[in-house]
């Protein structure tokens, strides 16, 4: 692993303060663990034509992906859910029907996703691949209609699903998911969801979560940050954190070769001389890894300092812009001109920091495309932007700040 600690002291509005940004990057020549995925796959009838065929052919990439030690399975659901190829490690044999299953799937009507999610996880659970965490990819284009249907369920699934040690991904395909679903299903993750316009991304969109998930070298990991001289220490992503002793412990979920894991922390000193202890723990080849990461101070405008600060602004800015299209969503332009006005000042100031790890481009065009709404006041949103950005922010603030590209044929 590579592991970097860099903190610079500033002055803040409450007197001085300290930013630590930590990253836990998996080396290149690192081998990675075994694979234990289940598709969890929407065939409702909305799928049916194009969006079920890139589907399939999306699904098929974690097919051919899959080595020898790896294990997939696939739930298709409708109003069921439905195992049609069970949790097995990939031998010829098993690739073959999953390949034929995915070949041959049908569209039905309803969508059963609590309970499809539900039953992917209780089969996982009675499945075991040392080395492996077990995980689930969820990719639906509508919003459920059959069982449980409100956010506070989803949110309860999503929290026992990552508490039984499993992860879930998740793609939302198109205009009719619901955005706050998939965040409530994959944040206790540590994951987030990806959004896809139309069935033409799909593959692509796909292809960088199978990186992601045949990637990984390293599972559970976690930080742990001792300050010492602070009166308070907040982690500005949204990881799943807990105080552990004198310790802020904060769990970063997998370690992947697709990109790196970054935990940004910011602190108010109480204490002119002040240190941060930084462990990181996580589990390689069925065994646990614990390594002290040293602590670099840097100053605000050097290379590291300002990509400290890079990634503040990163996290101001989608946060902003999530606000301004929930405040256009309730039909309050003034709110969403200020939130608005509030991210395009986090891209000015994210241009003239210039951190090359942290480049202001990836936003340019969503912030452009909200002023567009924003100014002609429309009256019903288009919902593929609000969803795009709704799943920037939940990635970026999970700090999987991985560019995809999606293809758009016109805009909405």
């Amino acid at each position: 692993m590579n592991l970097t600690a860099w903190a610079v002291e500033r002055d803040g509005s409450g007197g001085r303060d300290v930013n630590l940004l930590v990253t836990v990057e998996a080396s290149a020549d690192a081998p990675r663990a075994p694979v234990a995925v289940n598709l969890v796959l929407d065939r409702s009838a909305s799928m049916r034509g194009a969006p079920l065929a890139a589907a399939v052919e999306a699904a098929q990439l974690l097919v051919e992906r899959a080595g020898p030690k790896d294990y997939l399975g696939l739930i298709a659901f409708d109003g069921v859910p439905e195992q049609l190829a069970p949790l097995r490690i990939m031998d010829a044999s098993a690739r073959a029907h999953l390949s034929e299953r995915l070949t041959a799937m049908k569209t039905g009507s309803g969508t059963a996703l609590h309970e499809a999610v539900e039953t992917s996880a209780a089969a996982m659970r009675r499945l075991f691949v040392p080395g492996a965490r077990p995980k689930m990819l969820v990719l639906t284009d509508g919003e459920p209609s059959v069982g449980p249907r409100a956010l506070a369920d989803f949110r309860t699934l999503g929290s026992q699903v990552a508490e039984s040690g499993i992860s879930v991904h998740a793609l939302g395909l198109g205009r009719h998911y619901l955005p706050e679903i998939l965040e409530a299903l994959t944040g206790p993750s540590g994951t987030g969801f990806t959004h896809v316009d139309d069935a033409e991304g799909l593959p692509l969109a796909t292809a960088a979560l199978v990186a992601e998930l045949f990637g990984e070298v390293g599972t559970y990991a976690r930080l742990f940050v001792r300050p010492s001289g602070f009166a308070e220490l907040l982690c500005r992503h949204r990881y799943p954190a807990r105080a552990d002793g004198d310790a802020l412990s904060v769990g970063l979920g997998s370690l992947s070769h697709a990109f790196a894991r970054r935990a940004l922390f910011s602190g108010r000193l109480e204490s002119a001389d002040w240190s941060l202890g930084v462990t990181t723990t996580w589990m390689e080849n069925g065994d646990t890894r614990r390594v002290t990461v040293p602590l670099q101070r840097v100053l605000p405008e050097s290379p590291e300092g300002r990509m400290i600060r890079a990634v503040g602004v990163e996290l101001d800015l989608v946060a902003a812009e999530s606000a301004s299209w929930k405040a256009l969503l309730r039909k309050n332009p003034a709110g969403a001109e200020q939130a608005l006005s509030t991210a395009e000042a986090a891209l000015r100031e994210l241009v003239a920091l210039d951190a090359e790890q942290v480049p202001a481009r990836r936003h340019e065009e969503r912030l452009k495309d909200l002023r567009h709404a924003v100014e002609r006041k429309v009256g019903e949103l288009p919902a593929l932007l609000v969803r795009r950005a709704r799943a920037e922010d939940a990635r970026t603030g999970l700090s999987i700040v991985q560019a995809l590209p999606v293809s758009r044929k016109a805009r909405t």
